[in-house]
């Protein structure tokens, strides 16, 4: 399901302290069922990457006593770059490497890149099976010999 605006009501919820009922209360959901949809919506993927992003974000305002450039070292991963991907996969090579995601996060987003960088081995049937082991085997003592060659001579 895509991230639309009662998700983004609900993590904003969950940013500003709320627990997950009342985030979900203040999302516009059933009081009734708050506490479930609270559940579900924490577990949500597109709910936590941007849970993550946020809170990444957040900690790399500057403070108000911020050393100067010269102190700080330079962060492993660019958080401005991060809410301005236009790249899925780009996206989530970010949030995989970066150290600062929750690991179950960039669990997520490594299962997620699996298809894009390692291809699935398509099923063989038996035939297929059959004649890639035939293939294997090559020149054994039962393959056919190759055909003799055909030397004309034009001699007259």
């Amino acid at each position: 399901m895509a991230f639309n605006s009662k998700k983004r009501l609900f993590a904003d919820a969950v940013l500003a302290g709320k627990s997950n009922k009342d985030a979900a209360i203040a999302a516009g959901y059933s009081k009734a069922t708050a506490s479930a949809a609270g559940s579900r919506l924490v577990k949500d993927k597109d709910v936590a990457l941007y849970l993550a992003a946020q809170r990444i974000q957040q900690e790399s305002k500057p403070q108000a006593t911020a050393p100067t450039p010269e102190e700080k070292p330079a962060p492993k991963f660019d958080v401005e770059a991060m809410t301005n991907f236009t790249d899925p996969k780009a996206f989530l090579i970010a949030a995989m490497n970066d150290d600062r995601t929750e690991p179950k996060l960039r669990v997520d987003a490594a299962k997620a890149l699996m298809p894009f960088v390692h291809a699935k081995v398509g099923e063989a049937g038996k035939k297929d099976a059959k004649a890639d082991a035939a293939k294997k085997v090559g020149a054994g003592k039962f393959a056919a010999t190759a055909p003799p060659k055909l030397v004309v001579n034009n001699r007259k």
